[in-house]
């Protein structure tokens, strides 16, 4: 396996206006957009070839990761080798592509726009609004237990049970492996009272190249878009040489949700705090103004 396919198509419209004109996915983590630590994941699992899916007004996604020769020689003058070093890292990350996906019709119909890039590979989706904890390794685990078992493979995390309509939910069986499951069935977004399970999928998949030809005649369901769950769920019931089965990794490992306001201010914080150049002053100051805020109160 080589190839990730990131699809970054959305309007981002939960943080209009910043994503007027700025896509969601270059929104900074501290100083770094989020797509960039989700490309350096799918590098760390030993994917260097990333599609990525975008749309319209997304062209500095593109700029991100191509070179930016004036700016390199403006910083090579000044002998800002730290700053150089930065700029570059991007560049230099992985082989990018590229893709249009011409109209917002759902994340199944997203990966399908990958297909003539990906071609018969088993290859990874990696969701540009969830970003994995770097020592957490998901993505490479969820390597392993495709090329153990074969077909597809998804992350699954438990929710609280008010929070299943918000994900796309798996019945699932054990295994020899304490955390690997079988998937028997997928329902997206479910109403509390009818989820499978507490087992929701996040935005990791492995996914066997059969689901291609599954979502080119997959209908349109929740929401009125293609739902690459209903494919899985078509694939969880097949056989071993037609495309399936579907397996879960349980991760129970650090997981930062920015598809919304209050996750992505939370995930810039933890991400602050957990570098030690900005966390001697930064934690001090976050103190102190979380207990003026009490005292105010």
């Amino acid at each position: 396996m080589t190839k990730a396919v990131v699809p970054a198509a959305g309007l981002g419209t939960r943080f209009l206006p910043a994503t007027k004109a700025t896509p969601k996915e270059m929104l900074p983590i501290v100083d770094k957009p989020a797509i960039q630590y989700v490309v350096e994941e799918a590098v760390a699992a030993g994917l260097d070839d990333v599609l990525v899916v975008t749309g319209r007004s997304k062209r500095s996604i593109e700029d991100h990761f191509d070179r930016a020769y004036e700016l390199e020689e403006a910083l090579r003058a000044k002998n800002d080798a730290q700053r150089l070093h930065a700029v570059r890292e991007s560049s230099e990350l992985a082989q990018v592509h590229y893709v249009r996906q011409g109209e917002p019709r759902g994340l199944g119909h997203a990966v399908l726009c990958g297909s003539a890039h990906v071609g018969g590979e088993p290859f990874a989706v990696l969701l540009g609004d969830d970003l994995i904890g770097s020592q957490e390794a998901l993505l490479k685990r969820m390597i392993e237990v495709r090329e153990t078992y074969g077909g597809s493979v998804v992350a699954l995390m438990e929710v609280a049970p008010e929070q299943a309509s918000l994900y796309g939910c798996a019945a699932i069986e054990a295994t020899a492996e304490d955390d690997v499951v079988v998937v028997t069935d997928l329902v997206e977004k479910p109403p509390a009272d009818q989820a499978p399970s507490r087992w929701a999928i996040i935005g990791r998949y492995v996914c066997d190249p059969a689901v291609f030809d599954v979502l080119r005649t997959t209908s349109p369901g929740r929401g009125g878009e293609i739902q690459l769950t209903d494919a899985l769920r078509e694939l969880a019931q097949r056989k071993p040489d037609d495309g399936g089965p579907v397996h879960g990794v349980l991760f129970r490992g650090q997981r930062y949700d920015t598809g919304n306001k209050f996750d992505y201010l939370r995930t810039v914080v933890e991400f602050a705090c957990d570098r030690p150049e900005l966390a001697e002053e930064f934690l001090p100051w976050l103190r102190d103004f979380v207990a003026t805020r009490d005292r105010d109160r």
